[in-house]
Order: C-alpha cells, then sequence, then structure tokens
C-alpha cells in the first residue's frame, strides 16, 4: 500500500497506451461493470435480494427494475475509468472528479428508477474500481486495483455531500460501523479476504458458477457488518444474518442438502426481519468484477 500511494503522489502515469487502446479499455470496463450488476440481479438464490425468484424484502424493486438501472450506469462507468485513465497522478482532483461522475451516475440511476435506490453502494464501489482500473491501465493484479481505490477513496472531496440521509449514513451512526466508505478505504478488504477466496474455493471443488457466486455472497454476509442489514433489522438481525449465512457455509454452501435446508431456514428468518443484505451484494459485484477484470485485460474474454 505504501508503495502504491508514493506511486500516486508522483506526477507520472502508468507506461504510455494508445489512444485507441484506452477508448476501448473504459467501454470495456464500462460494458464490465454493467454486466456484473445485471449478473448479480439475477443470480439465484440470494436471501432477502432481489432475484430471478422474486423482490426479496424489496417491495418497491423488481428484477427488470434493478437490470434497467445497471443498464443505466454504463456510460457513467465509462467515464469514471476515462477519468483515471486521464489523471497524471491519484490527487484530490481526480477524487473530485470521480466523485461529480459518480453523483451524476446516482442521478441517472435516480431517473430510470423512478426515485428508487438501486444500486448507490455498488456505484461507490465499481466507480472506485473503475477509476483504478482506469488509472493502472493493462494490469492483471486485482490487489493493486483494490489498492489503487483505496488510495483515491481516501483523498478528500469538497464537494460530498456531509449528510445524505442515505439508510446507510444513519446504520453507520447509529451502530459505530465503517460500512462502505470504510471497505474502500480499507482496500475492498471483504471482496479480496473473503469474497474472491470464497468463489474460487468453491469453483475448486466443483461447484456450478450460480452455487459458486451465491457461497461467496454468503461469505460475504457471514463476515460483513451490513449496514443495509442494520438498517432494516439492528444488531440483533444482523448477528442472525451472520450466523444463518455461516450455518449455510458449514453444511457445505448450497450445493449440498444440508446447506439449501439451512438457506432455507436462513430465508425465513430475513423474510420475517424484512432483513436484506445491501451492502453483500455490492460487494458481491465488485468481487465479480475483480474476477473477471483478469481475464478482460489479458485478452482471454
Amino acid at each position: 500500500m505504501a508503495a502504491l500511494a508514493s506511486l500516486a503522489r508522483r506526477d507520472i502515469r502508468p507506461p504510455h497506451v494508445s489512444s485507441v487502446f484506452a477508448d476501448e479499455f473504459a467501454e470495456t470496463i464500462g460494458d464490465l461493470a454493467v454486466a456484473v450488476l445485471v449478473d448479480e440481479a439475477t443470480l439465484s438464490p440470494k436471501p432477502g435480494l432481489v432475484d430471478a425468484r422474486g423482490n426479496g424484502a424489496h417491495a418497491d424493486m423488481s428484477l427488470s427494475l434493478m437490470i434497467a438501472s445497471a443498464h443505466s450506469l454504463h456510460d457513467g462507468f465509462v467515464e469514471m475509468a476515462r477519468a483515471g485513465q486521464q489523471a497524471r497522478r491519484i490527487d484530490v482532483a481526480l477524487r473530485e472528479r470521480l466523485g461529480a461522475l459518480g453523483r451524476d451516475a446516482e442521478a441517472t440511476m435516480l431517473r430510470a428508477t423512478g426515485g428508487i435506490n438501486t444500486h448507490r453502494g455498488a456505484i461507490w464501489a465499481l466507480g472506485l474500481l473503475a477509476g483504478a482500473a482506469g488509472w493502472l491501465g493493462n494490469t492483471r493484479n486485482v490487489n493493486a486495483v483494490a489498492r489503487m481505490a483505496a488510495v483515491i477513496a481516501r483523498l478528500p472531496d469538497r464537494h460530498r455531500p456531509l449528510h445524505t440521509g442515505n439508510k446507510g449514513e444513519l446504520a453507520r451512526a447509529a451502530y459505530g460501523v465503517g460500512g462502505a466508505r470504510e471497505q474502500a478505504e480499507a482496500g475492498f478488504p471483504h471482496v479480496l479476504d473473503i469474497g474472491l477466496p470464497a468463489l474460487r474455493e468453491a469453483r475448486g471443488r466443483g461447484d456450478a458458477e450460480p452455487t459458486a457466486q451465491v457461497n461467496a455472497l454468503l461469505a460475504i454476509m457471514a463476515r460483513l457488518d451490513d449496514t443495509c442489514v442494520l438498517a432494516r433489522a439492528g444488531r440483533t438481525g444482523l448477528a442472525d444474518v451472520q450466523a444463518g449465512a455461516e450455518a449455510v457455509l458449514d453444511a457445505g454452501g448450497i450445493g449440498t442438502l444440508a446447506g439449501r435446508r439451512r438457506l432455507h431456514d436462513l430465508e425465513a428468518t430475513m423474510q420475517a426481519r424484512h432483513a436484506s443484505p445491501g451492502g453483500s451484494a455490492d460487494l458481491l459485484a465488485a468481487t465479480l468484477f475483480l474476477d473477471r477484470l483478469c481475464a478482460v485485460q489479458s485478452g482471454e474474454d
């Protein structure tokens, strides 16, 4: 982290790439960000979340709305990647540019959804990763992308609203947890240390890809102080969700009969509390983004 921060402070860029490649790469990052949001939305079965089966704990959301929201964000993610590409260094100017683009993307999302917050947390996480990936260029080191995103996230943005009134912000204040901001500033530890290893472990034991992705989501849910769950169900509800997700994994994940039974129990618990792990879903999208970024950049996708 110290080495990346030192690099970012210097008035240099990563090795030069052609403008044609840069334009194509920014578009590719936008395509990838939208793809992982669509895949996260359609992935089933996800406890408490909108998926192909239904609306989970969200009376105001649907799968079609989530997909429309994801597609509305494409140009915003492309511009965030370009902002990273065009910056000479990682500094306040880039942080504020990404912040402005993120707020524009949020406004676009709200227009597309009729005012419903479908992807605010994902805009924050994927926007930072898109900007970092754009700045770093054709790197295959996803750890470097996440850490560079952290360098950006820790910089001040003079134009960031001090108070938004969002449920996540209120939960952070009420329960003393870090939320999405702390995740980004720490380099997305629940992505690098939990989500990606769980995804790859599940694949390694032969789980089908959707099963592996749900198990990765459950691994994140079991460890994350999810502000969406806290806002809806409080500390006790969060503890129940974390324990229930862990129970599914301890039973072998959803690829086993015992794991599916534990998942049914978890879903019943979450339905009773109207709990939705929206923060975990955002980090699953970030997990899928970094997982696929290596393949995209190496020409394998």
